[in-house]
């Protein structure tokens, strides 16, 4: 279950150290946007990503409803919760609670992500944080 896993330690936990212990020095990632609309492709990008995301917003809760594995292939549904209380993505912070959906797919080798597809509802997101 390395999407829990994920989504348990980067997020839950807010433990920037797991990253590296669960990307590919080589990992390639798809779809994701930073908070200034740059697009997140490799390690450094996604720690300048975890960085402004965690700065803006606590309490931050990832519940992963479901996960399906088969092969190296994994792919999670999540409901996200956290409370707008800085302003490291740019907007006043409102301490108001933000909920938004997202679903991923990974592929992993040797226990880590070496690929990811993302697609998070970060519009729903931003639009609570007006």
């Amino acid at each position: 279950m390395i999407l829990q896993t994920w989504f348990e330690e980067v997020w839950n936990k807010g433990d920037e150290a797991a990253i590296d212990l669960l990307l590919a020095p080589d990992v390639a990632i798809h779809n994701l946007l930073g908070g200034n609309g740059e697009e997140v492709s490799d390690i450094p990008k996604f720690k300048a990503m975890f960085r402004a995301f965690r700065s803006a917003l606590s309490d931050v809760q990832v519940a992963v409803e479901d996960e399906i594995t088969e092969g190296d292939l994994s792919a999670a549904r999540c409901v996200i919760t956290a409370v707008h209380t800085g302003d490291g993505l740019g907007r006043v912070p409102l301490n108001m609670p933000i909920h938004f959906t997202g679903m991923v797919m990974v592929r992993t080798r040797d226990g880590k992500i070496v690929e990811s597809w993302n697609y998070f509802d970060f519009e729903t997101m931003y639009k609570q944080m007006e």
